[in-house]
């Protein structure tokens, strides 16, 4: 009985162990890929995680279903596992991300304005020109300026004239002031008055006649504003007709700024424009002013518009002729910006790094105007994004050995770029695209016309000292080869096929 008893329970715990040992397989097989599974005709490798594909880490942009050894370098495969991102970023860990310096930035709107720098001449204000013309004949009895730039402040007698008429006008006036009993008297006096000043005198002028009762011989011309004389037609003695300019005062206080804008830009500006400007003789001089107004006509030959701008003059230093350089800050938009730190061009695109958690990606943006440290973004980003404003030559190098910028490069409806790596390799190999190193022969394939080297570290191409099989661009060039040979070979700096090209091998002296 107890023997019984003793085999049966063995039995069952057998059976137990059994049955934990099938679940316990079976829940493994559910949640771990066992090595060798094929899982999306990919081979895994039993690590638990989903392999997405294997690769070689020195070559872009080719994969592998099966782990082995790579056709391109004297390395093994390595897999692409699903949890280290997507195909358009690249994983780094916060401690890295710390340790490379790398600093983001948020997508913002800002405003930009098209600045329009554009040389122009100082002119004097058209609006404050004022002529002087003898409203009477006569003779200039005295003249106070006596030369073309002269200043002259308002209400300063500049010339005395004599006329006959002016003369007869006085006295016909006083007549009818001390005459009494005529009918409408006061009318005839206010007429005679109206007369006078029709002639060109003054009122001061009348009202002292007035109160002498005195005729005056000569009466006074006088200045209608505070300028300079630019026009000088008559001198002391001389005879005048009636509407010959005396001559002529510019008020400048305020003056204009004449530039000429091309074409393509004027359609930008508008009236009301804020203006800074920078003179010939005083480069470091800021001069201040408003665009008053864009003229309606192209210079034919030129192609460019003018532009006035109104400038204030208080100090009086800016003189008519003088040369300035006006810039001029078109309407204001506000869009999409990035620090200008944070856009890379590649020479084929403009490339800026976006930050998601821990994962990086390039996307391709199209810019515009750039302004205060800033870059305008017309397309390709959304507020709020994060880009990498410095550290990110370091996340494009990981991306590009993770292969992320050879896929996209590879879909022209991606967002993709060259990597900075690739790009520094294109321009040291310029003009010839070839970079040179040397390296051992280990084995040469005559048939296939390839030879294995193993080869120094080459910078260019971000490689360490390692053993790698290259083709021969002349498949003749495998008879020079031997076994052991030092060789001096030019490679080229793209591959080909999948496979990276000796163009060029010269055998060194061994020592």
């Amino acid at each position: 009985m107890n023997t019984r008893v003793v085999l049966g329970g063995i039995a069952g715990a057998i059976i137990i162990i059994a049955a934990t040992v099938y679940v316990s397989r079976r829940t493994d097989h559910d949640s771990h890929a066992a090595s060798g599974e094929v899982i999306e005709g990919v081979v895994q490798d039993g690590s638990g995680r989903r392999v997405l594909y294997w690769h070689d880490p020195m070559v872009q942009g080719q994969r592998f279903d099966r782990p082995g050894k790579s056709p391109f370098m004297d390395m093994q495969l390595v897999p692409k596992y699903a949890e280290e991102g997507s195909d358009t970023g690249v994983q780094i860990s916060p401690a890295l991300t710390q340790n490379l310096g790398i600093r983001t930035a948020a997508v913002e709107r800002a405003e930009f304005g098209d600045r329009v720098s554009a040389l122009g001449r100082i002119e004097a204000d058209e609006r404050r020109r004022y002529a002087m013309p003898a409203r009477v004949e006569g003779y200039v009895e005295r003249l106070f300026v006596r030369a073309v730039g002269d200043p002259v402040s308002k209400g300063e007698k500049v010339a005395e004239i004599y006329s006959p008429d002016v003369l007869s006008a006085q006295q016909e006036y006083l007549a009818l002031m001390s005459a009494s009993g005529l009918p409408n008297s006061e009318s005839l006096v206010q007429a005679a008055r109206r007369r006078l000043a029709l002639f060109g005198m003054d009122e001061r002028e009348i009202d002292a006649i007035s109160k002498s009762r005195t005729a005056q011989a000569r009466f006074g011309v006088y200045a209608p504003a505070t300028g300079f004389v630019t026009d000088l037609n008559a001198r002391e003695g001389a005879q005048i007709e009636a509407g010959a300019n005396l001559l002529s005062i510019a008020d400048l206080s305020q003056v204009w700024l004449i530039v000429e804008v091309p074409e393509a830009q004027s359609g930008h500006l508008r009236a009301g424009d804020d203006v800074t400007a920078t003179l010939g003789n005083a480069p470091n001089r800021e001069i201040k002013g408003k665009i008053d107004f864009i003229y309606p006509v192209l210079d034919p030959q030129t192609r460019t518009a003018r532009v006035r701008i109104v400038v204030a003059n208080d100090s009086g230093d800016l003189r008519p002729g003088m040369l300035a350089t006006a810039h001029l800050d078109a309407m204001s938009r506000e869009t999409l910006s990035v620090p200008s730190e944070a856009v890379i061009y590649t020479g084929e695109r403009t490339i800026v790094i976006v930050r998601n958690d821990n994962s990086f990606r390039p996307v391709e943006v199209r810019i515009g105007a750039e302004a205060r440290g800033r870059t305008e973004v017309l397309s390709g980003l959304e507020v709020g994004e994060q880009v990498v404003a410095s550290g990110q030559f370091l996340i494009d190098s990981e991306a590009s050995l993770s292969g992320v910028l050879a896929r996209l490069s590879d879909d022209g409806t991606q967002n993709a770029r060259m990597s900075a790596r690739d790009e520094a390799a294109q321009v040291s190999a310029q003009p010839t695209d070839l970079i040179s190193a040397t390296g051992r022969v280990v084995s040469v394939d005559h048939e296939a016309g390839r030879v294995t080297l193993q080869h120094g570290p080459i910078p260019q191409l971000n490689w360490p000292e390692m053993t790698m099989a290259f083709r021969l661009a002349d498949p003749q060039l495998a008879h020079s080869l031997g076994v052991g040979d030092v060789i001096r070979f030019s490679l080229r700096a793209k591959p080909e096929d999948g496979a990276y090209v000796i163009e060029t091998a010269t055998k060194e002296a061994q020592r």
